[in-house]
């Protein structure tokens, strides 16, 4: 019995080093500040929680397949793409949303750009009065802050690293 239980709370994880660890922070604090300057500035509802796992991505598992720009960008465009679509035709209810989640998961394997905060976007557009495009602009503006501060932290802050991967 110990030793199913010790599966479970076991950390496959490599310990990190301290610095790689308060760099991963600090980007995501700088990231998700821009974000919040823009939303604060233009009024719109941009610091969306989906960003915050984006961030976990971006900033401390950078070399990740799961956190390149295609894969964030094109992640978030076929879950806001395949929400509007749904939500354009079907209620607004919790089944259409669990319905679209699934597909863009489906989706985004099929077409190898899997990020998956922005599988969290169906449950966005339920939960928000927001206009479904006005939420697809509220992502794609998040997007290309959070890349952006990610390209350019990930050269210049100590320890630096290839961001994104470079093609084999």
């Amino acid at each position: 019995m110990l030793h199913w239980l010790l599966d479970y709370i076991h950390r496959h994880e490599p310990k990190g080093e301290t610095l790689v660890l308060l760099k991963s922070g600090l980007g995501a604090i700088v990231g998700m500040t821009l974000v919040g300057a823009i939303a604060s500035i233009t009024g719109l509802p941009m610091l969306l929680a989906p960003f915050g796992a984006t961030a976990v991505l971006l900033f401390g598992q950078a070399q990740s397949p799961l956190a390149q720009p295609a894969n964030i960008f094109g992640g978030y465009f076929v879950a806001v793409l395949l929400t509007f679509l749904l939500f354009s035709v079907l209620p607004h209810a919790w089944w259409v949303a669990t319905l679209t989640c699934g597909l863009s998961v489906a989706v985004m394997l099929l077409l190898r750009v899997t990020h998956p905060p922005a599988g969290a976007i169906p449950l966005v557009a339920l939960g928000s009065t927001l206009p479904l495009l006005e939420l697809m602009g509220c992502v794609l503006a998040g997007s290309i802050c959070l890349v952006l501060v990610g390209v350019i932290h990930h050269r210049l802050v100590p320890p630096r690293i290839a961001y994104p991967r470079r093609r084999a």
